[in-house]
């Protein structure tokens, strides 16, 4: 679940976060459907998928302009935001560890 900590951390990763942490906490702001926060959360969620780091969420939801966000299960395997996508990039120990954040 998104939390304050997960703000902080996506806000202000400093030395000791892990990249491990951080996008854990991208992922969490992803899959809780936070595309409605200020536009610098959606540009680093959106980098964050684009970059193979993070998936999309598990349910597809609408951004602040009423934007349509699919669901990692609703692309096309291989493509950004989909599980598979992310192995390619970073293998699928990262795909699996990304994948089962809630």
């Amino acid at each position: 679940m998104f939390s304050i900590n997960d703000i902080e951390t996506i806000e202000s990763p400093d030395d000791f976060t892990s990249p491990e942490n951080y996008y854990k906490s991208i992922q969490r702001a992803i899959n809780g459907g936070m595309w409605s926060l200020q536009g610098s959360y959606g540009r680093t969620m959106m980098a964050a998928i684009e970059g193979g780091h993070c998936v999309l969420g598990r349910e597809g939801v609408r951004d602040y302009w009423g934007n349509y966000i699919p669901s990692r299960f609703e692309v096309k395997s291989g493509t950004k935001g989909s599980v598979e996508f992310v192995a390619d990039h970073y293998g699928d120990k990262w795909a699996d560890f990304i994948a089962e954040v809630e």
